[in-house]
């Protein structure tokens, strides 16, 4: 499959898989810009990328191991939702978990895209067939 990618700003950084696609799942985003992210302030970070994706496949963004883990900074919608007919900029919500701001800067690795197929179906209202778990939801199967 390809992914048609378009550069919105001149020192955008095409994705990459840091360790090729054999081994890597997501491919690193880049940001275009600096930001300062404060404790519990969302914020979109830039990557200055727009992208075509194929119908029946969506861009998954996802948070960086490295960062959720040294500095608290993760996607509060994670995994956010490209959709194959979105054409605007990719924007990164970065949120800082931690108690002290964090500095993005340009050029930084900011997120993953994993780019995953997903299937389209038909709405059917009415009746649903019963199992054994029925309506159990939280903590159902126990602790």
């Amino acid at each position: 499959m390809k992914l048609r990618i378009r550069k919105l700003h001149p020192d955008a950084v095409i994705p990459q898989y840091a360790h090729g696609p054999e081994e890597d799942a997501g491919m690193d985003l880049f940001s275009v810009a600096d930001a300062l992210l404060e404790p519990n302030v969302p914020q979109a970070v830039p990557t200055g990328l727009s992208i075509e994706l194929p119908p029946g496949f969506e861009a998954q963004i996802r948070p960086r191991s490295g960062l959720a883990f040294k500095h608290a900074i993760s996607v509060p919608n994670s995994p956010g939702t490209i959709d194959p007919g979105y054409r605007g900029e990719v924007k990164v919500i970065l949120i800082n978990l931690g108690k002290q701001a964090y500095q993005v800067s340009k050029g930084d690795r900011i997120a993953q895209m994993v780019i995953a197929r997903y299937e389209a179906v038909e709405i059917e209202e009415g009746d649903l067939s019963d199992t054994t778990r029925g309506a159990g939801g939280f903590g159902s199967s126990g602790r």
